[in-house]
């Protein structure tokens, strides 16, 4: 049941990411940041693509991926186009991990050492989402905040 629950939130999700970068008028503005914003839109795509190929698809799916985590915050002006590719890849790896994970699973603690201690696989995932949907609601804000009035480019 969780996991039916999670597929479907990180896929609504995933998709809201990738309809909030369309909505950029301005595609530049993916990348600006300023007025104490401390990522741009685009990085925090970049950041959400690598944490969940690395911890739902590398991990629990065990589709190959290396994590370059630095790049996520230092690489610049990727086209918007190339970022909803790799939105769509991450969700598709997403959903197709998932659904390959046994609910057994969930109770037992997550592999990899993440925080401080050892987590359940349940909380694990749990977090991966609302880790998501913080950074879907600051992708918004961002889009709100830096894109408002501009003339479609």
């Amino acid at each position: 049941m969780l996991i039916d629950t999670l597929r479907q939130l990180f896929q609504r999700d995933l998709n809201r990411v990738q309809q909030e970068l369309t909505l950029y008028n301005d595609e530049h503005l993916i990348w600006r940041v300023e007025k104490g914003i401390a990522n741009s839109a685009g990085n925090l795509c970049l950041h959400l693509v690598g944490n969940l190929n690395t911890y739902i698809g590398a991990e629990l799916g065990g589709i190959a991926y290396t994590r370059h985590r630095e790049l996520e915050f230092s690489l610049k002006n990727i086209p918007r186009l190339e970022l909803l590719e790799m939105l769509q890849d991450t969700s598709c790896k997403v959903d197709v991990s998932l659904e390959q994970v046994n609910p057994d699973i969930l109770t037992r603690e997550y592999p990899l050492l993440v925080f401080d201690q050892k987590t359940s696989t349940e909380y694990f995932l749990v977090h991966l989402a609302t880790h998501l949907a913080y950074h879907l609601g600051q992708i918004n804000y961002h889009r709100r905040l830096l894109d408002s009035g501009q003339q479609p480019v």
